[in-house]
C-alpha cells in the first residue's frame, strides 16, 4: 500500500512538469487597448478606449483589453493571471480591475475579474457575455463588433444596468443559464489540460478498477467503493452527460470483466492460495486475507517505503470565465 501511495504522489508531482508550456512574454501596458494581434481597426480601438476611459472616470474601475496572436500551448487562464498580476489592474485595496484577453490563432478568450468586482461581474455572467455576445461575432470573423459589444456588456454589468444577453441557446426564459444546462456542460479547459487531468484521473481509478477485477475477495469491495468516483471524476473532463454513460459502462463492464478473469487459471490459483496460505501473488502485488477468505482481503506491493504530502496555497487575482469560438 505504501508503494502505491508513493506512485500516486509521483504522478501528482509529474503533472506540472508534463503540463509546462513555453510562456509568452507579458506585453507592456501601453494603453487600455493593447492590440498586439492587430485584429481591430484604428477607429474600433479608439472607440473601445473611450468607453473604458469614461467607465473608469465614473466608477474607478480599470478595464483593459489585450489581443495576442497565440499562447504557444499555454492556457489562456494562466496567461490572463500573469498579465493581470504584472499590469496590476484596479486600485490597491479595491482590486477593481477587469482584463479581457483574446487569442485569435488559438480561438480562445478570457475575462479575468479582480476580487473587488467578483460580486458585480460573477463567473456565470462573464461566461454568458463570452458565450452569447462575443463568441457569435467572432465566429463570423467580426472582431471589431465582438469586442465593442463585449466591452459594452461588461461595462453595463459593472454599472448595474445590464439586461441579460438574450441570443444564447443556453438561457432560460428569465435570461439566466439553466442550472441543468450548466450541469451537463463540461468545464472549459484547453485540450492539453483535458489530456493531463484525464491521464491523472483515469490512471488512478483505472488502477483500482484493474486491481478489483483481478483480485479475489477484495475485488467486489472495490467495485462498490469506486462507484462514486466513476460517477464524479469524469465530470471534470466530459461533463455530466457523458459521465453518466461512462458510469453505466463501469457498472456493467466490471462484473463482466470479473467473470471472464475469474475463469482464468491464474485467478483460480490465486483464490486457492488465499484459502490455503492466506495470501497469493498477482503480478507485483501480494493479495492476502485478514484471517480467512470470508473475513475480508488486503493487498500490498511488497515495498516498505513511505511518503508524505503537503501543499500550500495561492491566488490568481480574481475570478472570471473562459471561452472559445
Amino acid at each position: 500500500m505504501s508503494s502505491l501511495r508513493a506512485w500516486l504522489l509521483a504522478v501528482i508531482a509529474l503533472i506540472p512538469v508534463a503540463g509546462m508550456a513555453q510562456h509568452v512574454d507579458v506585453p507592456y501596458l501601453t494603453g487600455r487597448v493593447v492590440d498586439n494581434a492587430e485584429i481591430l481597426k484604428p477607429d474600433t480601438r479608439r472607440r473601445i478606449t473611450d468607453l473604458l476611459r469614461q467607465h473608469e472616470q465614473g466608477t474607478g474601475n480599470q478595464i483593459a483589453v489585450l489581443s495576442t496572436r497565440t499562447l504557444q500551448g499555454e492556457s489562456v487562464e494562466e496567461f490572463a493571471v500573469r498579465v493581470f498580476e504584472q499590469w496590476k489592474l484596479g486600485h490597491k485595496g479595491k482590486d477593481n480591475g477587469v482584463l479581457l484577453v483574446v487569442v485569435p490563432q488559438d480561438r480562445r478568450m478570457r475575462i479575468e475579474v479582480g476580487y473587488g468586482l467578483e460580486g458585480a461581474l460573477t463567473d456565470a455572467q462573464a461566461s454568458r457575455i463570452i458565450r452569447n455576445v462575443i463568441a457569435p461575432r467572432f465566429k463570423e470573423g467580426d472582431y471589431d463588433g465582438g469586442l465593442v459589444q463585449g466591452v459594452t456588456a461588461i461595462i453595463a454589468q459593472l454599472e448595474g444596468n445590464a439586461a441579460p444577453p438574450a441570443d444564447g441557446p443556453e438561457q432560460d426564459q428569465a435570461g439566466a443559464s439553466s442550472p441543468r444546462e450548466e450541469l451537463i456542460k463540461a468545464p472549459d479547459m484547453s485540450l492539453h489540460e483535458k489530456v493531463l487531468f484525464g491521464a491523472f484521473i483515469f490512471g488512478i481509478i483505472g488502477l483500482f478498477t484493474f486491481i478489483g477485477i483481478v483480485t479475489p475477495g477484495v475485488g467486489w469491495f472495490l467495485y462498490f467503493f469506486l462507484i462514486p468516483f466513476w460517477a464524479m471524476f469524469p465530470v471534470v473532463i466530459f461533463g455530466s452527460s457523458i459521465t453518466f454513460y461512462i458510469l453505466i459502462c463501469y457498472l456493467a463492464g466490471f462484473p463482466v470483466a470479473k467473470l471472464l478473469v475469474s475463469r482464468s487459471g491464474v485467478y483460480r490459483k490465486a483464490a486457492e492460495d488465499i484459502k490455503k496460505k492466506g495470501h497469493a501473488k498477482l503480478g507485483g502485488f501480494t493479495v492476502g486475507s485478514s484471517g480467512n477468505s470470508s473475513s475480508g482481503s488486503s493487498w500490498s506491493s511488497g515495498s516498505s517505503s513511505s511518503s508524505s504530502f503537503s501543499g500550500g496555497g495561492g491566488s490568481s487575482g480574481g475570478g472570471g470565465a473562459s471561452g472559445s469560438w
